[in-house]
Parts: structure tokens; C-alpha cells; sequence
């Protein structure tokens, strides 16, 4: 049924402007795990991905649109409230347009303690899996995403690449990621912006999953900084009712547990055999993704939130107003039944560090120096 808009403004107006984006506390990496920067708590994502009318994966077609999701108050202020029922501290955005303002937008979110990572690609420009590059018009583009969110406390941090590499032909793109991992760490370095801005990938559930991960963990012998701030899974292998052992989680979590940065769901909540049969995702996940995974883990977000062909949203807009799905219901009532285990920064030592990195042959192809040449806009115009 249709939940009052009444009631969703109630609850935005009861902590609206608690904390502007200015003074909402950082959140930072340190080790393998995310912490407040305030009182160094542990920061566990509880999110949703937030973006109308877009594939992730993006599309190299010149005719392919998007829609900012930051760039109007009236949708945050419609949405906000409806996603601090379900625990929402934060949401990952696909695409933004960096010469638009997102002061209100990002302004409400702080207001209700919801953080923001931000793909740095849209859809007519991103490294393509089957042809890549790094070159000026891709550099400009994520310089500007940077620029256009740098400022905001609640921006956790920026993914410089989704699910590039799907395919075992397609590994030779991951240094063309990781040279622009490389060069936009460099750019938020040399701008002077905060230093707890991260860059991270988000990957598929690929064969060569464990090679990504190790290979964007790694450093080359030079000492130039290419390595990834956090690592993104986009995990769909939990459907229905499954479990622990089936759905390889705690596979991930063994494989996961000496990594050097903080590893999260980037994507997650299968719904195959959802559609024709259950009428909704009963998310039994959650209490595993916020339990006994919690050592290795930080939390995830939640794919999607806006309902479309594909049968994964939680909520449909009807009339520009919210319309709960069942998942928003079964998800909600998930999250309310967890409470992980909170360890405070300063009781807290790293102890991994980073991995080897994978070596080249037949299924992998790039290496981790020398990279791409960083892109020196200067030259580019002469």
C-alpha cells in the first residue's frame, strides 16, 4: 500500500540539518575496516544503490542518457525518509553530472547520516572491457566527478571502474583501471583535497575474481601508489533461502580475510527464481552479511532502489511518490534484527598487508608495471 508522504516528511524533518555536509563526521579507511573519524567507530555500510533508468555496466553507445540522482531536492527529499526506515547510511550512485549543484541533495543526506560512494564513469565514457583505454576525455571526466563531490564530508570515496572485467579475454583492462585508480589518487593529492577520499573497483563474480583483487591490492617495486582504497563485490550468489556454504560467502570471507583494505558488497540481493515465484527477496543474508562476516566484511548495499524491468527495486515511484515493494518490507525487517560487533579504531592494529601480485600467463594478461602512461593533460592540448 502507498505509506504517507506525510509521515516520510516527518521523519526527514526530525533530523534535518542535524549535521550539514561541512560538519557530518568523515568516514575513513584504516586497515581492513571503515571508522567514523570523530570517535573512531567502526562505520558498517547498511545502503541502497540509487540511480533511475541506468545499467551499471554502462554502454559505450553514444545515445545511451542518464539521470543525476544528486541534482534534485525534491526526489531526495521524496526518497530519504522511506530509505531511513530500512537503516540506509549510505548510497552508491552510478553516474553523476559534474557541472550541476548537489548542495541540497547532499545537504539532506548528511542531515539524516547517509554517506555517498560515487562511480567516476558514465555511460558514454568508461573503460571499455573489449577495447581499452585511458586517455583525456576519460581523465577529464573523473577529475570533474572529484571536483564536483570532493567537497562534501559524507563522499566516502569513488569507484574508478563496475564489473570492467567480465570475461577471461577482458583481463588486459585491468591496467587500464588501475592506471586510473593511479592517476586520481595523484589528482586528489596534488589538488589538496582530503586524504580520506578513496578509490576503489567494484567487481563481477568472475573466474578471475581473486586475480582482480590481489592485482588492484598490489604494489608495484617503483613505490608509485596504484593500489585500490576499498574493494567493491558485486555478489549475487545468496538466492532465496540459501546459506552460508552454498552461496560461497564463507569462501569469500577465507579468501578475504588477509586483505589490506576494506572489502564491502557493492551490489548484492539475488532475485533469480523470484520472478514467477515468490513474490518477494526474503534478504536471509542480511544476518550473515552482518554477523559472522563481520570480522572481514563491512556491510553492502543493496541493488536497487528505484523498481524497473529488471524486478530488483525496492520501491516503485507512483504519482512522485514512494510505493514500498514487498523486498522493502522483507529487507527492513532483515536489517532491523542486526547489530554487529562495533570495534573502535583505537583498539584496532592492521596486520595484513598487501598481496603479491598475480603473475601474467594464459587467463592473465596485465601487469603491474610499468602501467598505462599517466595522462598529462598539457601534452594532450600541445
Amino acid at each position: 500500500m502507498k505509506l504517507s508522504s506525510v509521515i516520510g516528511a516527518a521523519v526527514l524533518s526530525g533530523s534535518a540539518y542535524a549535521a550539514s555536509y561541512d560538519d557530518i563526521p568523515v568516514i575513513k579507511a584504516y586497515g581492513q575496516h571503515f571508522f567514523y573519524s570523530n570517535n573512531g567507530s567502526q562505520f558498517y555500510m547498511k545502503g541502497v544503490a540509487y540511480q533511475q533508468n541506468f545499467s551499471p555496466n554502462g554502454s559505450t553507445s553514444t545515445n545511451v542518457t542518464y539521470t543525476d540522482p544528486l541534482s534534485s531536492k525534491a526526489n531526495c527529499a521524496r526518497d530519504i525518509p522511506f530509505m531511513k526506515k530500512i537503516f540506509t547510511n549510505i548510497i552508491r550512485v552510478y553516474a553523476i553530472d559534474p557541472t550541476v549543484d548537489h548542495d541540497d541533495c547532499m545537504e539532506l543526506l548528511a542531515a539524516n547520516d547517509i554517506y555517498v560512494v560515487a562511480d567516476l564513469s558514465e555511460p558514454t565514457t568508461s573503460i571499455n572491457s573489449d577495447d581499452p583505454e585511458w586517455n583525456l576525455p576519460l581523465y577529464e571526466r573523473y577529475t570533474s566527478v572529484v571536483d564536483s563531490l570532493q567537497k562534501y564530508n559524507n563522499v566516502i570515496g569513488f569507484f574508478a571502474g563496475n564489473e570492467v572485467i567480465e570475461k577471461a579475454n577482458q583481463t588486459a583492462a585491468s591496467a587500464f583501471v588501475k592506471a586510473a585508480v593511479r592517476d586520481t589518487k595523484a589528482y586528489i593529492k596534488s589538488k589538496g583535497y582530503r586524504t580520506t577520499l578513496g578509490v576503489g573497483y567494484a567487481t563481477a563474480d568472475v573466474p578471475s575474481r581473486d586475480e582482480l583483487a590481489h592485482y588492484f591490492a598490489c604494489q608495484p617495486i617503483d613505490g608509485t601508489d596504484t593500489s585500490i582504497d576499498f574493494w567493491g563485490y558485486n555478489v549475487y550468489s545468496w538466492c532465496g533461502y540459501s546459506n552460508y556454504v552454498a552461496s560461497s560467502y564463507g569462501e569469500r570471507v577465507q579468501f578475504f580475510s588477509d586483505y589490506p583494505v576494506p572489502v564491502f558488497f557493492a551490489e548484492y540481493g539475488c532475485n533469480d527464481g523470484i520472478v514467477g515465484g515468490p513474490t518477494h527477496r526474503p534478504f536471509t543474508e542480511v544476518a550473515v552479511l552482518y554477523g559472522n562476516m563481520t570480522e572481514v566484511f563491512s556491510g553492502g548495499i543493496v541493488y536497487q532502489w528505484f523498481q524497473s524491468e529488471n524486478n530488483y527495486g525496492l520501491v516503485q515511484i507512483e504519482d512522485n511518490e514512494v510505493v514500498p515493494e514487498p523486498d522493502y518490507t522483507s529487507l527492513m525487517s532483515q536489517l532491523a534484527k542486526v547489530s554487529p560487533t562495533i570495534t573502535a579504531s583505537s583498539a584496532y592494529t592492521p596486520t595484513n598487508s598487501a598481496p603479491a601480485c598475480p603473475t601474467t600467463g594464459a587467463s592473465w594478461l596485465p601487469v603491474a608495471s610499468p602501467l598505462p602512461a599517466a595522462v598529462n593533460a598539457e601534452l594532450c592540448d600541445f
